[in-house]
């Protein structure tokens, strides 16, 4: 069995690793882009499909669900305000979101799971919470990696059970937490971000982080996965979505985001079966700038309803 230390040198090169220097350079352009009022709009309304709208609190309760599920279908009062993604609750919180939402309505239901955030928990157990919470009603999963497994270089093992998960999922899809600040370089980022799109399906996600440690989505990380789903798309022909979470505040650094999409994977990303914001927080500001555009007016942030969480 090789050392942590081998099989890392062995995936590094095959998959090459990640020029830091050029990555902080290119994402620090993307800011520069001048967005012009007509793609302005179209870019706000598009960042509000794309927010899985989140609360995961020890404190979540029925009623605060049922509040967020109505805020995901009825952002605003303004009809030409689109709906959100998905709401993203705890596994124990998932039936009560499917009874707010009913079977039909077009806001997902996602669920953290496997031991949310830090992965530390038997396999049985992870597994068995993937289960539950798909029985309930989840269409999607959130799962988080076992970092120290990653880590130690025991990659066979970490991909085990990310395939375990994928088969407990079943029709559900299922985005892959990497908890970036965790791994510590963009090398690690890109190393795990391969080894999940090798054995997660089409139209799966790798996402960023918890949104729950002192580091989460920046524009950096997120180019870094971004540019390893291009690699592995053009290696394979197999398209993995992409989630960046945590951080992710202002309307602004939204619409940064998508351009780093738009300019690196194409208009074939730019969809929220593709790419979301794991930013609960962000949708008050995306709400407020396009009645903004709409009114030539700011409304107080206090006309808006609490974002559910921090995530």
């Amino acid at each position: 069995m090789p050392s942590g230390a081998n099989a890392f040198r062995r995936l590094f090169s095959e998959i090459g690793t990640v020029d830091a220097v050029g990555i902080e350079e290119r994402v620090a352009k993307y800011g520069t882009r001048s967005i012009k009022t007509g793609s302005k709009i179209a870019g706000l309304k598009l960042a509000t499909t794309m927010v899985d709208l989140t609360t995961l609190e020890g404190k979540d309760t029925p009623g605060k669900v049922q509040a967020l599920c109505a805020k995901a279908l009825h952002p605003h009062d303004d009809p030409d305000i689109p709906q959100v993604a998905a709401v993203c609750v705890y596994p124990s919180m998932v039936k009560h979101a499917r009874a707010a939402l009913g079977t039909k309505a077009p806001v997902r239901i996602a669920s953290v799971a496997t031991a949310f955030p830090s992965g530390q928990a038997p396999i049985k157990t992870r597994l068995a919470e993937v289960k539950a919470a798909v029985a309930d009603g989840a269409d999607e999963i959130d799962m988080v990696i076992n970092r120290g497994t990653f880590l130690a270089g025991e990659f066979g093992r970490m991909q085990d059970e990310i395939a375990a998960v994928v088969e407990a999922c079943g029709e559900a899809t299922l985005k892959v937490i990497l908890e970036t600040s965790e791994l510590e370089t963009y090398d690690n980022i890109r190393a795990a971000s391969f080894l999940a799109m090798r054995v997660i399906r089409e139209n799966d996600f790798i996402k960023t982080s918890t949104g729950k440690t002192s580091a989460n989505a920046t524009l950096g990380n997120n180019q870094v996965m971004l540019d390893a789903i291009r690699d592995h798309y053009l290696d394979t022909g197999v398209a993995i979505a992409m989630k960046p979470a945590g951080g992710i505040k202002s309307a602004k650094q939204a619409l940064t985001f998508l351009v780093a999409v738009k300019e690196t994977l194409g208009d074939e990303w730019l969809n929220n079966r593709r790419y979301r914001f794991g930013a609960s927080s962000l949708l008050n500001d995306l709400l407020r700038q396009l009645v903004k555009m709409k009114t030539g007016t700011y409304r107080a942030a206090y006309e808006f309803s609490e974002a559910a969480g921090s995530y």
